[in-house]
């Protein structure tokens, strides 16, 4: 189910009017459409720091979408084709400003950081299982999640990947639903050639540090240490390992 930030509309499954399947098709459009609606509003608080998921939102580049709990097997494959589609779009999709895919899904809720850390690698996991029989890893970044140039890759395009949830200890990663939101990697390489990256990084930072009243731990610039230790938004220990591995495509 999903809701585009363009126009507030909503694209709806066919419906099956046998077995209570209508009723059931509404039900989810309607909470397709509640959480969208949330998701926006979050962005727009001033205890959301990230500048980048407000321009993508306020521009008409964005994508919302809701899913079955985290860890669904037909809720993964669905999230894999979109997410595919999503990432075939960015090479004919206007350069000059953000784009992202935000996932949430309808469970689990009210869980704490450990758990929800553990769903988030597992589903990120499930996503690289079904993506890997048709794609490859993007070629300009690294699959080992230890390595500094490490991103998550699904349809041949590497995503930075930033988790959502109700108990998270960052302010501005709070949503009351567990949700991951796909940042494509292309436009930071482009920021970074035209020398607005800086600027953009520096000014998120004074928001983070504005509305926690300390800077997130886990920040770093890329290259320096693997990013999938800011994914889940959790501080993790210095010797924390990843749990992801990839596979090869076929």
């Amino acid at each position: 189910m999903s809701v585009s930030s363009r126009g507030g509309m909503i694209h709806h499954p066919p419906i099956d009017e046998s077995d209570g399947a209508a009723t059931r098709a509404l039900a989810r459009s309607a909470q397709a459409r509640l959480v969208g609606d949330a998701f926006r509003a979050r962005v727009l608080e001033d205890s959301f720091a990230c500048l980048g998921a407000r321009s993508a939102l306020g521009s008409g580049r964005s994508r919302i979408s809701l899913y079955a709990d985290m860890g669904d097997s037909e809720g993964t494959r669905r999230l894999a084709r979109d997410l595919a589609r999503f990432a075939g779009l960015q090479d004919t999709t206007d350069h000059t400003g953000f784009s992202t895919f935000v996932a949430a899904f309808t469970g689990p809720m009210d869980v704490g950081e450990g758990r929800f850390e553990q769903k988030m690698w597992q589903q990120l996991q499930d996503l690289h299982d079904v993506d890997a029989r048709v794609y490859g890893w993007d070629p300009c970044f690294s699959s080992d999640p230890d390595d500094p140039s490490f991103a998550f890759s699904i349809g041949g395009r590497a995503f930075f990947v930033v988790g959502l949830h109700g108990r998270a200890s960052r302010v501005t990663r709070r949503f009351a639903w567990p949700t991951l939101v796909f940042n494509p990697h292309d436009q930071f390489t482009r920021l970074r050639s035209t020398g607005r990256f800086d600027r953009l990084q520096e000014k998120i930072r004074e928001r983070d540090l504005a509305i926690q009243g300390s800077l997130n731990p886990m920040l770093g610039d890329f290259g320096i240490r693997s990013e999938a230790r800011q994914y889940a938004g959790r501080a993790v220990e210095d010797d924390w390992r990843c749990p992801f591995r990839r596979h090869e495509a076929g």
